[in-house]
């Protein structure tokens, strides 16, 4: 699960991502199917009862947020009603106006004070768990009694530190950020495929 080796023609650069990527995704099943299936109940009990996925990231990880709230707010692989979702990495003219009257740092935090509240869950996205205005935002969401499943890889950096025990933590066991994103993107499909099977029972 490393880099092609050097001198490695195009074409062979090409296949060691793909047996990179499958790899992993296979070798890490054991240790993220647990905690996925974990992520999937906190999220389909919070919308069960009303409540709403607030979600955040940087990078790469905010495209992953937005993925996953289009795949509530629209629909995943099924016809059912909106879920209610909120990607906290849209809004440009909140996002630098945080970032300019006070810091970048705060960007998610304040968003989450203003927007979430006791029975929502923060998904949280990370691939190093230590992107400082990520924390502050799970920080947040715990002093309201909010749920957080936190998305991350290495070792989790401060993330879990900062984790209740009623809260999901998916750590991609990898240190490359590419491979860790691939992975995202698999569990984040598995959470809007559970979610569904919880709240509908997956009937197309």
């Amino acid at each position: 699960m490393g880099h092609a080796e050097p001198g490695a023609t195009l074409e062979e650069r090409i296949a060691s991502h793909f047996r990179d990527s499958a790899n992993l995704k296979l070798a890490a099943l054991g240790a993220l199917q647990a905690p996925i299936a974990q992520a999937v109940d906190l999220m389909a009990a919070a919308l069960r009862a009303g409540g709403k996925i607030l979600s955040c990231g940087n990078g790469g990880s905010a495209g992953d947020a937005q993925h996953f709230s289009a795949e509530l707010l629209n629909r995943f692989e099924m016809e059912r009603p909106p879920l209610a979702a909120v990607a906290l990495s849209t809004d440009t003219s909140t996002l630098t106006s945080i970032a300019n009257d006070y810091s970048y740092e705060q960007v998610f935090e304040k968003q989450v004070r203003a927007l979430g509240r006791r029975g929502d869950v923060l998904l949280a996205i990370s691939t190093s768990g230590n992107s400082p205005n990520v924390l502050a935002a799970v920080k947040a969401a715990r002093e309201l009694g909010m749920a957080i499943v936190a998305l991350t890889g290495r070792k989790g950096g401060g993330t879990p530190s900062l984790l209740g025990p009623g809260d999901a933590h998916v750590c991609v066991p990898h240190d490359r950020t590419a491979r860790i994103q691939e992975v995202h993107l698999l569990v984040l499909h598995c959470l809007c495929d559970g979610i569904d099977y919880r709240l509908y029972g997956g009937k197309q």
